[in-house]
């Protein structure tokens, strides 16, 4: 890999560790050098010398939610959202080490009871003030059965959260969905949250959690405004109210979003330009031409054109960074209710052996990838290699024998993806090696957008295979597997659920140190070798290229622009 990019490593921080480093963050002046000449800083604020002010622009792609952040848990949205929100932490966008940001504390001494304390007057950009009662409403809300955010799984941690969920009802075809009509949930407050006064909260856990502090940097743990609960979030949902640096001013689905600066921002993190146009792409080849233009000013993420012989480097000269980040993908088998046909793991782990990764990566991805051999990324502390085994490398005679022994497959295979990013390649690319190893139809199948895409899953009406990716939220091993693999955890979108799988996990949250806890996430990666419930394809490498309009851009571990340390080139 190229660049001069430094491993994330803070999976296990402890309390003691994140408070030490959150309380010093304000001072911290380290710097280093991306490639493609940007120079970034080890604060978020980017280069204090930079000049402020200015308008930038950067390509972004159709949000499938209402901007909530329990309810936005895609890139989509997620990257016009993340400057308009702040939380109790925030994650350095260097090296994703976790900074106090609302919080002036967070205590524990179990690991299981936290007092949080709030910095006093910082306000949401309607200039009313957070207070403690804004983060327990806001998770009280998130987490409750009859509001379905695709988030609450994030809350189930909190002492309570069980008995918020609605009972389930049959329906016609004798399938079980919760029910908030005919079974509403036992309460609608997690037991385990309490307000102490206007700057103090606590949290209870259901047992002890080793990386609770780590989590809280996550979108979904913002606070949000009394106005957000006056509607239930529908006006909050069009023109979100934060207590980040940014206001989104305007949005328009059909051509993007405007953030403007926060006037009531008084936090550590503030941008440097004054106006953020956020402007979608049906076509990624569209946003590149415009950033070579000057017509755009950044994209992260470049299309396979620019990617091929490193022309992107002609195209962009000291105008393109590159970062290892907390990014996998992978392929996911659409859940058995949905289609049966592919429920078998044998039948799953020999299209994972069809698939001639190292061949797409140096062919269609310009090597701007590295092979997945496993489920979780190389950046976090607790990764470990091989997870996936023999399943994840390319060896069509042994996958050939497989998937006949698993009884082969009748029909097409389908791999969905969504067209305006740039995936159409690849994915071809994927079926003609399943179909060249297996001797059987496969065929990829483009989507209009992100959001038609992602509602199709979510809606449980997209069959066959289909596309996923994941960015971290935050920088844990964790992260890699509860979320997306978890018994009714809100991303996943196959639908897996194993008994073992889940008491792993519980088992590494409530571990006594890092290293234990770590350990048994990895029993738990392991255990989805066996399930299969995706196929991991390749770890991320973010690539950006910006215009010459611009200064100070980097890439973040998350595979994001920093657009908080972007500058208006003078």
């Amino acid at each position: 890999m190229r660049g001069t990019t430094r491993t994330v490593a803070v999976a296990g921080v402890s309390a003691l560790a994140l408070l030490t480093a959150a309380c010093s963050s304000s001072d911290n002046n380290s710097s280093s050098t991306t490639s493609g000449g940007s120079t970034s800083s080890g604060s978020s604020s980017g280069n204090p010398s930079a000049a402020a002010g200015g308008e930038i622009s950067i390509a972004g792609c159709t949000p499938q939610n209402p901007f909530i952040p329990a309810m936005t848990n895609e890139t989509c949205g997620g990257d016009m959202l993340e400057p308009v929100l702040a939380r109790l932490v925030h994650y350095n966008s260097e090296t994703a080490a976790p900074e106090l940001d609302l919080a002036q504390s967070i205590e524990t001494k179990d690991n299981q009871t936290f007092t949080v304390t709030l910095k006093k007057g910082q306000k949401f950009s309607d200039g009313t003030e957070v207070k403690a009662a804004n983060f327990v409403k806001a998770w009280n809300w998130n987490r409750a059965g009859k509001n379905g955010t695709l988030n609450s799984y994030f809350f189930d941690v909190i002492d309570g959260a069980a008995d918020m969920d609605c009972g389930l009802v049959k329906d016609k075809d004798g399938n079980e969905a919760p029910d908030c009509e005919k079974k509403p949930a036992k309460t609608e407050e997690l037991s385990g949250l309490k307000v102490v006064d206007d700057y103090t909260f606590t949290i209870k856990t259901t047992e002890k959690v080793s990386n609770l502090l780590v989590r809280l940097g996550y979108s979904a743990f913002a606070p949000l405004p009394d106005s957000f609960f006056a509607d239930n979030g529908k006006a909050y949902g069009k023109a979100p109210i934060g207590a980040g640096p940014y206001v989104m001013q305007s949005y328009d689905p059909a051509t993007g979003a405007v953030l403007a600066k926060n006037p009531s921002y008084t936090g550590a993190f503030a941008g440097k330009v004054d106006k953020i146009t956020f402007k979608i792409y049906q076509d990624t080849e569209a946003a590149y031409k415009d950033v070579m233009a000057n017509a755009t000013d950044m994209l992260a993420g470049l299309p396979d054109s620019a990617l091929q012989g490193e022309k992107y480097k002609t195209d962009l000269p000291d105008r393109n960074a590159e970062k290892p980040t907390g990014v996998i993908q992978t392929i996911t088998f659409a859940p058995e209710k949905v289609d049966p046909s592919l429920k078998n793991p044998d039948l799953r782990k020999a299209i994972s052996m069809s698939i001639d990764r190292d061949t797409i990566i140096k062919t269609i991805l310009a090597n701007t990838r590295t092979a997945a051999t496993g489920w979780v990324s190389p950046i976090v502390d607790g990764y470990k290699a091989d997870q996936c085994g023999e399943y994840c490398k390319f060896d069509p005679a042994k996958a050939k024998e497989m998937f006949t022994t698993a009884g082969g497959y009748s029909g097409t295979l389908t791999l969905g993806y969504n067209a305006d990013a740039p995936h159409k390649a690849w994915t071809e690319a994927v079926c003609n090696s399943v179909k060249e190893s297996l001797g059987v139809e496969c065929k990829a199948t483009p989507y209009a957008d992100f959001a038609t895409f992602r509602t199709l899953i979510t809606d449980r009406k997209m069959k066959g295979m289909f596309r996923t990716g994941w960015q971290m939220d935050y920088p844990s091993i964790e992260n890699f597997l509860a979320p997306i693999y978890g018994t009714g955890a809100g991303s996943n979108d196959g639908d897996y659920s194993s008994a073992k799988f889940d008491g792993l996990l519980k088992e590494a949250a409530a571990a006594a140190d890092p290293a234990a806890a770590n350990a048994k996430y990895q029993e738990a990666e392991a255990q989805l070798a066996v399930d299969f419930p995706s196929i991991p394809m390749w770890y991320g490498k973010t690539i950006a290229g910006w215009s010459e309009n611009v200064e100070n851009v980097k890439i973040t571990p998350f595979g994001t622009i920093d657009l908080l340390s972007v500058t208006k080139k003078a």
